[in-house]
Order: structure tokens, then sequence, then C-alpha cells
């Protein structure tokens, strides 16, 4: 496979998972926002997706509205769902010899439903919740159509690690940005609300509840966002999907590179496979997290360079 063509099924995938990441996000954290109005703050939304631009925080200055419209059309925010689905459609343009019909018409469905007048409408005066539904609904076709049609071989490959790679990194910075305020305001410790929002907002409350017999306890989400393998949004879930997906992609001629990026994908595996609550306490939540991330962007970063050729 050329690497131009594995390059775009790879982000194209990863785009696709990042919009569903917000969406979900969205959709919870605006719940959140009209049952607890005076203490709640888009700000790790905005910190997660947006990056630390502390004069967008303050411009938005918690308006809901506001936040839905900047995160879902805004032109010039390179992580709105706007930007990320047309990046998405280029990709799927680029490769479209290559992609079921099917597939395609898919993902042009999506892209033209997020340009639609009356997601703009529903976003600035109607209701969100249904407006959100109708984009998450487009991605769960998608993703429902990829794995009916889609041909299992090198495409789908690249597909499913670029995925799970954008989804382990997505968990990881939630957990990081939820984690973090616990320092400075310990009775967080006991909001059971702020668990229950954390694990809605990546799909993990129903599992939780059938998990854990004892209530909502940080260290218990904790375990479930790294350490279940039953969980599809946690790391550990996440990570044995790219080392599942890799592993197909071993031929011949590219021993040495194959071996050299899954042997970081085996040690990032290993790491988190054989950690614990305690022992992620004790080296310290954050460092823990910064590390997990910094190794999943190296395994990204060696796709890049080995088999995208630096595209």
């Amino acid at each position: 496979m050329l690497s131009r063509v594995a390059a775009s099924f790879y982000w194209l995938s990863r785009y696709i998972e990042r919009s569903d990441g917000i969406l979900r996000m969205l959709k919870i954290n605006y719940a959140s926002s009209q049952d607890t109005a005076d203490g709640f703050s888009w700000e790790p939304v905005l910190r997660i997706f947006s990056g630390r631009d502390e004069e967008l925080i303050t411009r938005l200055n918690n308006d809901s509205r506001a936040v839905l419209k900047y995160m879902v059309l805004d032109r010039d925010n390179p992580n709105s769902i706007l930007n990320i689905i047309t990046l998405a459609r280029e990709n799927a343009r680029s490769v479209q010899e290559h992609i079921p019909k099917d597939l395609w018409q898919c993902l042009n469905e999506y892209y033209h439903t997020v340009k639609d007048p009356k997601i703009a409408a529903g976003l600035r005066k109607d209701d969100p919740f249904g407006t959100l539904d109708v984009l998450i609904k487009q991605v769960m076709l998608y993703y429902g159509t990829a794995e009916i049609t889609m041909e299992r071989g090198q495409a789908r490959s690249f597909m499913n690690i670029g995925k799970y790679l954008e989804r382990a990194i997505q968990s990881i910075d939630i957990l990081d940005v939820k984690f973090g305020p616990l320092n400075s305001n310990p009775d967080l410790l006991t909001d059971i609300t702020y668990w229950k929002h954390l694990l809605m907002s990546i799909g993990g409350y129903e599992l939780y509840q059938k998990t854990y017999r004892d209530g909502l306890e940080a260290e218990n989400v904790l375990e479930q966002v790294i350490l279940n393998n039953d969980f599809p949004r946690s790391a550990i879930y996440s990570v044995n999907n790219i080392q599942r997906y890799f592993d197909r992609l071993k031929n011949n001629s590219n021993v040495t590179t194959y071996r050299e990026i899954s042997f970081h994908i085996g040690k990032l595996q290993s790491n988190i496979k054989y950690s614990s609550v305690k022992s992620i306490g004790q080296v310290g939540l954050h460092q823990f997290l910064t590390g997990l991330k910094d190794d999943l962007y190296k395994i990204g970063n060696s796709l890049n360079e080995y088999y995208f050729a630096n595209s």
C-alpha cells in the first residue's frame, strides 16, 4: 500500500474518532451545565480540545451556547466538528477508490449534516441535545457501515490503529483534566455527580454500575478508564487493539521497522497491564498519564516516519 494511502486511512479514522469524543463530551457537559449551573465550568472541555488558551476561555465565559457553536461550527477552531469532518472527508476523497461506496456516502452525509443550517439553528436557539444527537448518530452510522463493508486488509488495519490511538489519547486527557482539580478541591472525591458525568462523557457509566457495587468512587473510575479490559474506551483496551491491528501489517519487507514500533507498543501495553491503582498513585497520576500519552505520541510519530513517509 502506498504511504499516502495508508496515511489517509489512518487520519480519516483519527478525525472521526475525535469528532465522536468531542460530541459526546459536549452533550454530557451541556446537561451538567443545566443541572449545576453555579459550580459548572466549560474550562476542562476547552483545555482538552482547544489547548490552554486562557483568552479563549475568558472570552467564552461559560456561555454554553457560545461554547457549543465554537466547538461544533467555528471555522477558526482547528478542532471544531466542521473542520474535523472536512479533513476526514478530504482524506476519504483521496482514497475513494479504496473504500466502499456505502462508506463514502455515509461520510459525505455526515459532512453535509454538519453544514446544514438546522444544526446552527439548533445550537443557537433550539434544543442542543437533539442537535448533538443527530451528529452522534452520524458517527455511529459511519462506524456501523465501516464494520460491515470494509475489506479486512491493510486499509482497515490502519483505520483501526488511528481510531484506537486517538481514543486512548482522549481517555487519558479526560482523566488528567478531571483528576487535576482534586488537589485544590478534595471535596470532589465524594462528589457523585462529578464522577458520573466523567463516565457518561466517555460512555462508561452503565458498565461502571454493573462492575462496581459500592457506588461512585474516584479510585474505581480510575481503574475502569485505565485498566478495565472490558471497557471499549479504556487505555488498556485501546492499546491492546493498536497491537492487534499493527500485528497484521507485518511482512517480509518491513521486519526491522515492524519490530521497532512493535517494541514501543508492547512496552506501553505492559506498562498499563502490570499497573494498579495503588502503583499509579505511588508514581503520581499526572506523571503516569503524561508518560502514557508521550508513549502514544511516540508510536504515532514512528508510524508517520516509517509508514506514512512523514506525511
